[in-house]
């Protein structure tokens, strides 16, 4: 698989993560600045970084797992990866621009 194609997946991935919620809170994952990196290898497989606004969120326990089956949904992903982080912890810093708005913080 070449870097253009590794490219292509790495965007689909993001795209897949758009379409993910956390529960609490009315802005997707990727937005809110959960996800801290996307690779992906020459085999297509796929890891994914990834934290939460805090260790003892309630979802600690689903949102990896649908994060994983989502990701491994898309049909050039051979493998997907779901690593959680809790360095560097999660600020509302981290969210974009897009998600500030939208949550009044702008």
């Amino acid at each position: 698989m070449n870097e253009e194609q590794m490219q292509a997946i790495g965007e689909k991935v993001v795209e897949v993560l758009h379409g993910i919620y956390d529960p609490e809170i009315p802005v997707d994952i990727y937005e809110l600045g959960l996800i801290y990196d996307v690779r992906v290898s020459d085999q297509g497989d796929v890891e994914i970084d990834m934290t939460l606004t805090s260790p003892s969120c309630p979802v600690a326990e689903t949102m990896p797992e649908e994060v994983r089956e989502k990701v491994s949904s898309i049909d050039e992903v051979n493998d997907a990866k779901v690593i959680m982080v809790f360095e560097p912890t999660w600020t509302k810093d981290m969210m974009s621009e897009e998600a500030k708005l939208e949550l009044g913080f702008l």
